[in-house]
């Protein structure tokens, strides 16, 4: 009797670690998952370079909308790993353009700025790549060190004016990254070294807008 309770017992054990291993991996969208819930930051982890900056000072939400001040430099990410995605982002700019990016498959430490490869929201620059802390990609070819990190849109810019929203769209498939700015696919990274991890929304100089951020998941 007691070898059959034991052999139970290291069942269940088994089961809870396969059960834990499976909860550590990357979520992939099976629907489309909004990532923000339109009211507050549940889901999400608040992070600013400067640990006496309030980070409530920074991020806000009003009719909607996600306000960042965009000072000092920082993100809001997801606290959740995904993979294989279609990422949704509005933005706008309620004043003067300036610069802030969308990181997907950040990893690692919270330090600004992250390991991560940049989908670029600098006004004019809509597009851009930007590879962050030692992630990398094909089309990335001049270096890390001393080098360029940036990989430019394919055309001109395709973003509205100041005061308008714009749409993001980014396509994470296995190692590709393809980003569309209010439907032109403006870049493409191909054999990216990340395939999941967090997704952020930065701030980084000039108050901007975000509103309807959702996961759709792949066609097949």
């Amino acid at each position: 009797m007691k070898s059959k309770v034991l052999v139970l017992l290291g069942l269940f054990l088994a089961a809870s670690v396969l059960t834990v291993w499976a909860d550590e991996g990357p979520v992939v969208p099976k629907k489309k998952t909004p990532l923000w819930n339109g009211k507050d930051f549940t889901g999400w982890k608040l992070f600013l370079g400067n640990p006496r900056a309030d980070v409530n000072k920074v991020w806000s939400v009003k009719n909607g909308v996600i306000y960042c001040r965009g000072i000092p430099s920082g993100y809001m990410r997801t606290e959740t790993d995904y993979a294989n995605y279609k990422l949704h982002v509005e933005w706008r700019w309620p004043r003067q353009p300036g610069n802030n990016g969308v990181l997907v498959h950040m990893s690692g430490k919270d330090v600004v700025w992250p390991k991560s490869i940049e989908c670029q929201l600098m006004s004019g620059d809509a597009g851009d790549f930007w590879v962050i802390g030692g992630a990398d990609f094909k089309e990335h070819t001049t270096g890390h060190e001393g080098g360029d990190r940036r990989v430019p849109k394919k055309g001109k810019s395709s973003e509205k004016p100041p005061g308008e929203w714009n749409e993001y769209d980014i396509i994470c498939k296995g190692d590709t990254i393809r980003v569309f700015v209010n439907g032109v696919l403006q870049n493409e990274a191909t054999e990216t070294t990340e395939t999941s991890g967090k997704i952020c929304l930065q701030s980084e100089g000039k108050p901007i807008e975000f509103r309807n951020l959702y996961l759709e998941p792949l066609d097949e």
